[in-house]
């Protein structure tokens, strides 16, 4: 039976319009029935619950009236889940984004003035162009720059900058005259004696439930009912205590909020003012790209998701760009309610969407409550925060794993504590990158030999070897300038005993090495900012009393050369000729033979100098050395040297 033509074009447009969603919004789009529908609403409803405090916490700590901290988590949160690449990433209103913001902006404008908030969202704007040009441009690898030692660090230099401008409003001091963390420092310990108690009590109680909720009902939301529970204590202390109060025990509370929907608006600025944005936008996005990046990959790695950067980025982009005509200021992905997201069970971005509905829901049921929060549970929920930024563990972790990375962090944390926060950031990517050139700089280069304990004689480090005692390295030996080459190399032998048993002995006490033949495995690049480590080390290995002439570098591992190393291993190979010796490569990689084609390097070379296994080219080289030397040689560590001249002799029969 046929189907009608209708139901044809019907079918035709429906597969159609499936493609342009899922090309548009993600592959998601298909996986949405009516389960995903309620697990993500049950999501967004504890999305919503989550980031009503935190946005009202981070737009004060941003210098913004705090309808802007709850306008960002809407619109932002909407676009960038539904044009972003991962699944459950809420963005939002951060704490990083919110510091930078007015650390940025207050020298140039009073924050939450009128000015202030102009310039806060025209450089929103501008973040979101930076974004989604470094996604479309497909520059996601930009990312990878930004090493985890610098967002820890200044993850933590940020947490406590939070606590430092926290502490006013915790004390229910006034602002300080200069926005500093040494000034501020200075006016709260100035100011001390002024602090307010009821501030002070407000704050430590927000303190103590919050706390308590977090350790012992992890589930619950514990910001939020602590905000309640200061709330209702700022209430009965107006209501109970008005009439006898002065107004050094007053309360200052957040006051009506405008307006629980974001309005369409226009940044007004001046082309003056646009130029000195620009910077500071640049700085901007490498926070939020950072952030971004890296918590859509935490994330991944609890849900089994692969982020595209490019997308995620192009996500934020236009997230910021909207939001930025909308009341927005910067956002990004948030932690604190990207992981809470996923526990819950949300199943595609449309989490983030009816988060986002919820919130507004919620704001106009609630903006009489809202304005009476007071500002001393907000401080006391910013400190909150700022705890939990400082990863103490993790500090020490990373000084145990690494003295360099540590180091990196710490210097961008004081950097972000004591300058600007766009010059902390990119003092630490420096700083990552130096250290990262010192490392690649001295590539490991580790005589290699045979292990004589197995059939398979695989190659082992001769430096990682158990090493006999000087009487035992000795007592094989025999006088003359041979022997002597070969004590100089660090070979010896059993003096009796069956051949196996010698070839027992050898391998558990110390590995011998040929007199003639230098095995060198080299690891890592041999670049220009390489070259002269790699040199110092070949000319010390020439330098020896009786040096081994030939060499076989094991480049398996030597992944990546430029010019400056093809140049290097010319004049090794020239010295080595020059000798008496020649220069042999052991299963070099694709790219560097390719390298050593386009330099020439590999006519200099000539014919059989690269061998793709080691028995290959160690039968071949042994038809190179110095019969006489080998004749009197007591290392014999070959196969091969079982056939040579002096093979017989029991002195010398310390071979496996």
């Amino acid at each position: 039976m046929h189907a009608s033509p209708e139901s044809t074009r019907a079918a035709s447009a429906h597969r159609l319009a499936s493609r342009l969603l899922e090309r548009l919004f993600g592959s998601w789009i298909r996986w949405v029935t009516p389960a995903t529908l309620r697990a993500d609403a049950m999501a967004g409803l504890l999305g919503a619950v989550l980031v009503l405090p935190q946005g009202i916490a981070f737009a004060t700590l941003a210098g913004l009236p705090p309808e802007y901290g709850l306008y960002t988590a809407v619109v932002p949160c909407i676009i960038a889940a539904l044009f972003g690449s991962s699944w459950h990433v809420m963005s939002g209103p951060t704490n990083a984004n919110s510091l930078a913001l007015f650390a940025m902006l207050s020298p140039l404008a009073l924050a939450f003035s009128p000015a202030y908030i102009q310039l806060a969202l025209a450089v929103t704007v501008m973040v979101g162009v930076l974004q989604w040009l470094i996604g479309a441009l497909r520059l996601g690898m930009l990312a990878n720059f930004i090493s985890p030692a610098v967002l820890f660090g200044f993850t933590s230099g940020a947490a406590l900058l939070i606590a430092v401008h926290a502490l006013p409003d915790f004390l229910g001091l006034g602002a300080a005259p200069k926005h500093g963390a040494g000034a501020v420092l200075a006016h709260v310990f100035t100011q001390l004696p002024a602090a307010k108690p009821a501030a002070l009590a407000v704050a430590a109680i927000t303190l103590a439930v919050a706390l308590g909720l977090r350790r012992y009902r992890r589930n619950w939301p514990y910001m939020l009912i602590g905000l309640v529970v200061a709330t209702a204590l700022a209430w009965v202390w107006s209501r109970f205590l008005g009439s006898s109060t002065t107004p050094a025990s007053s309360l200052r509370l957040i006051g009506q909020i405008a307006t629980p929907w974001p309005r369409f608006e226009l940044p007004h600025i001046s082309w003056a003012q646009a130029s000195e944005l620009v910077g500071l936008a640049f700085a901007l996005t490498i926070v939020a790209l950072g952030q971004a990046i890296s918590i859509a990959k935490t994330v991944a790695m609890h849900s089994g998701q692969r982020i595209d950067a490019n997308r995620e980025f192009r996500g934020q982009g236009l997230s910021n760009i909207i939001g930025g005509f909308f009341s927005s200021y910067v956002s990004c992905g948030s932690m604190n309610r990207s992981m809470p997201n996923l526990q819950a069970g949300a199943r595609t971005p449309l989490a983030s969407v009816f988060s986002a509905l919820l919130l507004l829901g919620l704001v106009a049921i609630s903006s009489q409550l809202l304005a009476q929060i007071p500002m001393a549970a907000l401080s006391a929920l910013l400190l909150l925060v700022a705890l939990s930024l400082l990863d103490f563990a993790r500090w020490r972790q990373l000084f145990s794993l690494s003295h360099t990375d540590f180091g990196v962090a710490l210097a961008t944390m004081v950097a972000t504590v004591t300058i600007r926060l766009e010059m902390a950031i990119l003092l630490g990517m420096l700083l990552s990158l130096m250290s990262f050139l010192y490392r690649t700089s001295r590539p490991a280069m580790r005589s290699m030999g045979f292990d004589g304990r197995g059939l398979d004689r695989q190659f082992v480090v001769v430096d990682d070897a158990p090493q006999a005692s000087e009487e035992a390295r000795a007592a094989p030996f025999q006088s003359g300038p041979q022997n002597r080459l070969c004590r100089a190399a660090g070979a010896a032998a059993p003096s009796g005993g069956s051949a196996a048993h010698e070839v027992a002995s050898v391998g558990a006490t110390f590995l011998p090495e040929c007199p003639q033949l230098k095995l060198l495995r080299m690891e890592g690049e041999v670049y220009f900012g390489a070259t002269q480590h790699v040199a110092d080390i070949l000319h010390a290995l020439r330098s020896q009393p009786n040096p081994q002439k030939h060499l076989l570098v094991m480049a398996k591992s030597m992944n990546f050369i430029d010019l400056a190393g093809a140049e290097l291993w010319e004049a090794e190979l020239a010295a080595r000729r020059a000798m008496g010796g020649n220069l042999y490569f052991h299963r070099p990689r694709p790219e560097v033979i390719r390298m050593w084609r386009k330099t020439g390097f590999t006519d200099v070379l000539g014919p059989g100098h690269q061998f793709p296994d080691k028995f290959t080219a160690i039968s071949h080289i042994f038809g190179k050395l110095d019969p006489d030397i080998c004749r009197h040689c007591s290392a014999r560590i070959f196969w091969e040297c079982k056939t040579a001249p002096g093979a017989d002799d029991p002195a010398n029969q310390s071979a496996g």
